[in-house]
């Protein structure tokens, strides 16, 4: 069977409806763009970078507000001390390898500076994670003109998935990981707003994984498919990026990260020790121009109306990681390791084990 997303197979997760993408890009003016680098000589390299663009390109002039949620902490994003403080973004978020962040924060820093985005300095957020089982970290591949190339090649509608970008050697629930993306929309009031969820999958075991509440791993153990992970400590991380164009402060986009959690943990995710779980959410409707001054006029959502994004974004986060999984193939890497996909048409035959006739 050919690679597909979720919904193809006949997965439907929770009971909103998607956005036409079924994307994080369903959010208006939310730009995606990848960079994705694989090669075996002179180093074996699979990686590369994932921007993610509020505002169509503006975010630079028309900080957004935002929240960050650590669910475990073994991982970095840059830049999330200056979120916390202000509640504002002011730069694209960057996907990427452990090893490189800085060279991707620096270059955004440089891209800024030049382009005349900021007068006096920059604070980009760029998270991690680790595919060091995949690709030779060691061989720092990546360089300005792939993260300049990612920036560049951001825009709206669908979204690549699987092995591409920052996700390209990545591992999630010990089968093939990497990028993937979901939304829902909401009806509030009678407005209508997107909730839309972006993954970066690199965490969890295999016994662990549930698609759709049935318990996929327990029927796809190593002796079915061998692991990637050849015995080591299970780590890898889970970069999960929410937007939506409803109108929320930065404490309730702190409120929405934290649901992420809630979708991770649908597919079996419990954060072990090792993986970096970070989860960052913005709100693209109300925006301060950099270096304002004065009263800024700002709308929020009311506190009882935020549940149903609550469940958009739950729903979304679980879907993403799902088609992360579906849409990522099989990846022969580092030192001759692979990381096999979850094969599809096992998959359907479990599914429907558990689905009445």
């Amino acid at each position: 069977m050919t690679r597909a997303r979720a919904r193809d197979l006949g997965i439907v997760i929770g009971r909103l409806p998607p956005g036409r993408w079924n994307a994080i890009t369903d959010v208006p003016d939310l730009w995606v763009g990848h960079t994705t680098v694989i090669r075996d000589d002179p180093r074996v390299v699979r990686t590369g970078v994932t921007m993610i663009v509020p505002r169509g390109g503006r975010v630079w002039s028309e900080q957004v507000f935002a929240g960050f949620h650590s669910f475990n902490g073994a991982g970095e994003m840059t830049g999330i001390h200056w979120v916390e403080e202000s509640g504002l973004l002011s730069s694209p978020i960057a996907l990427t390898n452990t090893h490189q962040v800085g060279l991707v924060r620096d270059t955004l820093v440089g891209i800024a500076q030049q382009r005349r985005f900021t007068e006096f300095s920059s604070l980009p957020v760029v998270g991690e994670t680790y595919d060091g089982r995949l690709s030779d970290m060691d061989a720092f591949s990546l360089t300005e003109e792939h993260v300049r190339a990612a920036l560049d090649n951001a825009g709206p509608g669908p979204v690549e998935e699987g092995n591409v970008g920052g996700g390209t050697g990545m591992i999630c629930h010990d089968f093939k990981g990497g990028i993937g993306t979901a939304s829902r929309v909401v009806e509030v009031s009678g407005l209508k707003f997107t909730v839309g969820a972006l993954v970066q999958a690199n965490h969890g075991s295999r016994e662990d994984l549930r698609v759709d509440g049935v318990p996929v791993g327990r029927h796809l153990g190593v002796n079915v498919i061998p692991s990637a992970w050849e015995g080591a400590e299970v780590g890898g991380s889970l970069l999960a990026i929410l937007a939506t164009d409803a109108p929320l402060l930065p404490g309730q986009c702190r409120r929405l990260a934290r649901r992420a959690t809630v979708g991770m943990s649908r597919c079996g995710g419990i954060g072990h020790n090792a993986s970096g779980d970070l989860f960052l959410a913005l709100s693209t409707s109300n925006w301060a121009p950099a270096e304002s001054r004065g009263v800024i006029p700002v709308s929020m959502l009311a506190h009882p109306d935020l549940d149903v994004l609550f469940s958009a974004a739950a729903e979304a986060v679980e879907e993403a990681i799902l088609n992360c999984l579906t849409a990522a193939e099989t990846m022969v890497g580092f030192r001759g390791r692979t990381a096999y996909a979850i094969p599809l048409d096992e998959l359907s035959r479990i599914l429907q084990l558990y689905r009445p006739a």
